[in-house]
């Protein structure tokens, strides 16, 4: 075959996912969660006109000045199936500078990886989708069945000015959709297996995400001097109450997604765990390590606190803001025992509350992702677990759509992934990146 004949063939996605992945980190687009920052607009146009190259018409959806999500539809073969949903978020959460070994926002390539806010969550995934839907394009392949691909805004915040403001003011988008697949799943942790005494790799995809609520402790107090003794001191009130909820021992609970990850680890290096005694188990979860202890019980953790204004004088007020979150079928329970805990002298303020997820581990969709990810590493093991953050999931939810996540990558073993997420110096190996955007490929082509 001739060099030129060599060069007229299609690439695969994994070609180009890198640039598009470092392209994406660039576009600075932190999200505060207060309304300013500089919004999704820039990096939703950077999509749209990668998009239009390859000769396709996405459409741009403005829910607030900067606040831009982007969809287009690609038909499948077989029109009469249910379409799936295919999404990511082009937001992030802030980095300071100052705290990150190189600039969070160069996209720069060292030791092998992508270096920047984004890189794991989740512009990685958006490049990888993004590569996928321009291979199709210039291929011409069509999916098995209509895939529609999201690009939104404001995940960081809960979605209000990106999927929730989709599905609620344009479902249309969405018409036909039975399930969807986003962030945090599909990614690998290597465990000993007690058989060969090797190492082996899990793939872990998630079928459940706990639930939200975002609250305000406000804490009631007596005004005075700070000469003068005070019995009502709001300040004290609200550290009582932050001490209450942090000493909390919450019940532990196994959902059935966690279940089946720990007996599925267990089975394979054949270290044993009882259900108050998981120690030692956990410990062999490497970078999932931490996302799947935040799934054992409820959790609600202190995030900020404010009170006074001068030295000398005692507030009448003090406020702390609380992130909750709960287990499938736990959140009435989370909330009373949270109104409880904090006292008579402090109220609670709901900013916002989402849904627990729990989809099933089995059907065509898990075993098309399983099938891909094996493809590409036929000796791993897929195993689900539970998301104790959130996704767009829960948005696409409200209009009976199953989500899981499988935004896949094959990592080292010694790589310490969870902590990357909202972390400092996150980073996504190159190597992982175009793994991942091959095996959405395979998943695309079988979905």
């Amino acid at each position: 075959m001739s060099d030129a004949a060599t060069d007229d063939r299609p690439v695969g996605p994994e070609s180009e996912v890198v640039r598009l992945c470092r392209d994406l980190i660039r576009i600075d687009t932190s999200n505060h969660g207060d309304g300013s920052g500089p919004g999704e607009a820039a990096a939703a146009a950077y999509v749209v006109d990668r998009l239009r190259e390859v000769g396709l018409d996405p459409q741009s959806y403005q829910s607030a000045p900067g606040r831009v999500s982007v969809a287009v539809r690609l038909e499948g073969v077989d029109r009469d199936r249910p379409a799936l949903a295919v999404h990511g978020h082009l937001d992030v959460v802030p980095a300071h500078a100052a705290d990150w070994s190189v600039d969070p926002f160069a996209a720069e390539v060292r030791d092998g990886c992508i270096w920047g806010r984004g890189a794991v969550d989740m512009k990685d995934m958006d490049a990888m989708i993004l590569a996928n839907i321009r291979h199709l394009a210039r291929t011409g392949t069509k999916p098995p069945r209509d895939v529609v691909f999201v690009f939104f805004a404001d995940e960081e915040a809960g979605g209000a000015q990106g999927s929730h403001f989709m599905v609620e003011e344009h479902p249309e988008v969405f018409d036909g959709v039975s399930e969807a697949v986003s962030e945090v799943g599909g990614y690998s942790i290597t465990v000993r297996e007690a058989a060969s005494g090797q190492d082996k790799r899990v793939y872990l995809l998630q079928t459940a995400e706990k639930g939200i609520c975002w609250l305000l402790l406000h804490a009631r107090g007596r005004a005075g001097h700070g000469s003068i003794p005070n019995s009502e001191n709001a300040i004290v009130r609200l550290a009582e109450a932050i001490t209450a909820i942090s000493a909390h021992p919450w019940p532990r609970e196994y959902i059935a997604s966690v279940r089946t990850l720990l007996d599925g680890v267990s089975g394979i290096t054949g270290i044993r765990y009882a259900d108050d005694d998981a120690e030692a188990l956990l410990t062999q979860l490497a970078g999932a390590q931490g996302f799947v202890r935040g799934t054992l019980q409820d959790t609600a953790n202190v995030t900020m606190a404010t009170a006074g204004y001068k030295h000398n004088v005692i507030p009448q007020g003090a406020t702390a803001a609380v992130d909750a979150r709960f287990l499938p079928g736990h959140e009435e329970d989370l909330m009373a025992t949270l109104d409880r805990l904090a006292g008579e002298h402090v109220d609670i303020e709901v900013l916002h509350r989402d849904v627990s997820l729990d989809a099933p581990f089995s059907g065509s969709l898990v075993e098309a992702m399983t099938a891909a990810l094996r493809a590409e590493d036929p000796e791993a093991d897929v195993l689900p677990y539970c998301l104790s953050g959130g996704t767009d999931n829960k948005a696409l939810s409200r209009l009976g759509i199953t989500g899981y996540g499988f935004a896949p990558l094959r990592l080292p073993a010694d790589l310490d992934f969870g902590p990357m997420f909202h972390g400092i110096d996150e980073r996504v190996p190159l190597e992982s990146l175009e793994f991942g955007a091959r095996v959405l490929q395979r998943f695309l082509a079988t979905c």
